[in-house]
């Protein structure tokens, strides 16, 4: 049984609505974006409007004049990142959880009993669904904004964990939620996840 699954997901494919429901099916505790950076800005050293500016933003600067062991001398962004990567940490090592976004199939990786998802859709798919939730915006505007998530997710990911965001290799399954439905996705993770 595996009771550690991450959901990494493209903007718009459903991967945190596929999330809240497996959780639920399962029983588990549901862990998304806005848990994981509460609990990164309750960890100290961090004020909420840092945490909001550099979320998701790779440093223009990396910081290499700087000495790796000096906390408080990184760039904000980097002490961001790890106080996530800290409070990933701590959710899954207490079992029984969905964690949505924010590279914790990386994060995670060495964590025995988990199954890391990738749900992808296509861009029309995605530009629809989005528009469902975003009344009354243009469907330039969708799309740009989808074009905008995925790039900075990809750039993200490449910077802090040296992975491809959506490449096969680094999850144990990939799900195009455009074909199967949201639902059916549902019912594979579940499934999946039992053995």
């Amino acid at each position: 049984m595996k009771n550690i699954i991450t959901i990494s997901r493209q903007f718009g494919a459903g991967g945190g609505t596929i999330g809240k429901e497996v959780a639920e099916r399962l029983g588990y505790y549901y862990c998304d974006k806005d848990m994981i950076i509460r609990a990164a800005i309750e960890s100290g050293n961090l004020s909420p409007e840092e945490v909001r500016y550099f979320d998701e933003k790779v440093p223009r600067e990396f910081g290499l004049g700087q000495s790796l062991f000096d906390f408080y001398n990184k760039p904000l962004d980097e002490r961001l990142y790890n106080a996530q990567k800290e409070a990933i940490r701590k959710v899954a090592e207490k079992g029984n959880c969905v964690i949505v976004g924010r590279n914790a199939n990386i994060i995670l990786k060495e964590f025995d009993h988990s199954l890391h998802v990738f749900v992808s859709g296509t861009e029309h798919f995605r530009v629809k669904r989005m528009m469902e939730k975003m009344p009354g915006t243009t469907e330039e505007k969708v799309r740009e904004e989808l074009h905008n998530v995925d790039k900075a997710r990809k750039k993200y990911c490449k910077h802090y964990t040296g992975t491809e965001f959506g490449n096969a290799e680094f999850y144990d399954l990939c799900l195009k939620s455009s074909t199967l439905g949201l639902e059916k996705c549902v019912d594979i993770i579940c499934d999946t996840a039992k053995f």
